[in-house]
């Protein structure tokens, strides 16, 4: 096994499990009926925020039953690390937005400072209507510039990973969510 291998399978190993698979599924159904309500009929385009997002994006695109049509983009402020840093757009949305609803899919609404500089470009390109998904909501004493419309499941402001999120580029395969151990 190699030294990331090594490093990786401890940090999982020594984790908190804070939600799993079954919890997850059925915060993500319940999700896709409130978005379904509120969607249904307004032919709306679903952008993925790579690379969190895909986990999500995938879950809903499978619970919900009409007509949408699905794009991504990537902006990020982490880069495979665990502290944010200044936003970094590498892929900008392709598909038209202007006059439409856009459903925005991301994994987790932390700091809000990515969703919301996202909001507001898909504003700018002429989105009608940004609704905005989000898998987790972290718990936090401060305010965000951005609250989501739609929200999974809430933790707490711990470091978090697992379906769709990853430490250090790793495990965003998993279908649980993790909490890095705290340090004391």
């Amino acid at each position: 096994m190699t030294e990331v291998g090594a490093e990786m399978w401890r940090v999982l190993n020594d984790a908190e499990r804070l939600f799993d698979r079954e919890t997850i599924d059925r915060a993500v159904d319940q999700l896709a009926v409130r978005v379904s309500v509120q969607l249904y009929e307004r032919n709306p385009l679903l952008m993925c925020v790579m690379k969190g997002g895909v986990s999500l994006t995938g879950d809903l695109l499978r619970r919900l039953h009409f007509p949408l049509e699905l794009d991504f983009l990537h902006a990020t402020r982490y880069a495979d690390t665990t502290h944010g840093g200044e936003l970094i757009w590498r892929v900008e949305p392709s598909a038209e937005c202007r006059g439409r609803d856009v459903l925005v899919v991301d994994d987790i609404l932390d700091g809000g400072t990515t969703l919301a500089a996202v909001r507001d470009r898909l504003h700018d390109l002429g989105a009608r209507n940004v609704l905005t998904a989000v898998l987790v909501r972290k718990r936090l004493a401060r305010t965000r510039p951005i609250d989501a419309d739609f929200v999974a499941v809430e933790c707490p402001d711990r470091y978090i990973f697992g379906r769709g999120m990853d430490y250090q580029g790793y495990w965003r395969n998993l279908a649980e969510i993790y909490a890095v151990k705290e340090s004391k």
